[in-house]
């Protein structure tokens, strides 16, 4: 991870009309410049968050994602163009580079990995706040279990369909995510972003409220209450209940680190929405991308772009990434991808 500072002397013409609001204020401006943000995920929710910060000028982001861009990611991942999906470029990677042609004034790190039970600690660690970008509850209850066990603030957010949800968690002062869901829902059991859909309108509203519960954590005017909201961008609705914290959670209150402890995790995800599972070797390696290409060219097209390799047979397309993980495109059989890793890329 890079070890550049936050900046902490912003343009003041820059961002004059937000430190002009009563709420922000010159203090609340040069708080965000001093501040670290993690941004987990890099897809519809994380561009939009990833792009408001960059913009407000807070003066490190860390962008995680372990994906790349495909074409139908455009509808509603705001902050990439088709350039980025010709180029295969991973999600983490193009993001960084749109935002520093947006603010070079900040410090951008961006990180193309998965966020996991070994690696989320270290992730977390410099950071003041979390924002949660993710699609999938895995992820979530495992940001909640590192927040938690660090004392670290994070801002939960979720959209499906034209609905959304938001809570900010504040550790050892409010609820955490296992005091309102104790556990995380079947996902065989829910619909997702391909079966229902998303409208673009509906993750921007979400990512605005997160990145605004994110601005009133780090500027210190936070509510007393604990709230969690509920909306509907297409009824124009939203309901805000108070939310308190469960003396006999898991996570807070027994601290018991589940998912941390990697007692719930796996190595194995089907994405949301996608037609892709991710296989993720039990000791991750860099791979030798030079070795990969010469054996796989003589089975079906090898493309490398310096980031990731990518290998398409038959109706199958296998991507490659530094850390080791592999996306497998054309299948949720996590047994068929297993194999097809085993057979081209080897286990």
């Amino acid at each position: 991870m890079s070890a550049e500072p936050a900046a902490t002397t912003p343009s003041g013409s820059r961002y004059a009309r937000q430190a002009v609001l009563d709420v922000i204020g010159r203090a609340g401006q040069d708080a965000l410049a001093s501040s670290t943000i993690l941004v987990v995920g890099c897809g519809a929710l994380g561009s939009t968050q990833a792009e408001l910060l960059a913009r407000a000028g807070v003066g490190r982001l860390i962008l995680v994602d372990r994906d790349v861009l495909e074409l139908h990611n455009l509808q509603r991942q705001i902050l990439f163009d088709e350039q980025d999906v010709r180029e295969l470029m991973p999600k983490a990677a193009a993001a960084a580079r749109r935002l520093r042609a947006i603010n070079s004034e900040i410090v951008i790190d961006a990180q193309v990995t998965d966020v996991t039970a070994t690696n989320v600690t270290e992730l977390i660690r410099p950071a003041d706040l979390v924002i949660d970008g993710t699609d999938n509850f895995e992820t979530r209850y495992l940001i909640n279990d590192a927040a938690v066990q660090s004392g670290k603030p994070w801002v939960y957010g979720g959209v499906l369909g034209t609905d959304g949800t938001v809570m900010a968690v504040r550790p050892g002062l409010g609820p955490c995510l296992r005091c309102i869901f104790p556990d995380p829902p079947d996902a065989h059991l829910l619909p997702t972003c391909e079966t229902q859909g998303v409208l673009n309108t509906a993750v921007v509203w979400v990512a605005a409220l997160q990145v605004t519960e994110a601005f009133k954590l780090l500027v210190r005017d936070s509510a007393a209450e604990f709230r969690l909201t509920a909306l509907d961008v297409w009824r124009g609705t939203t309901h805000s209940v108070v939310v308190h914290r469960n003396e006999t959670c898991v996570c807070c209150a027994e601290r018991r680190f589940e998912f941390l402890s990697d007692e719930r995790g796996s190595s194995s995800t089907v994405f949301c929405g996608r037609n892709a599972v991710q296989v993720t070797p039990e000791k991750r390696t860099a791979p030798d991308f030079s070795d990969l290409c010469q054996r796989l060219a003589p089975l079906g097209k090898v493309t490398m772009n310096g980031l990731v390799l990518e290998f398409g047979c038959k109706d199958r397309r296998i991507v490659v990434f530094p850390d080791g993980r592999v996306l497998v495109m054309g299948t949720t059989d996590t047994a068929e991808a297993r194999s097809l890793v085993a057979k081209y890329i080897g286990s």
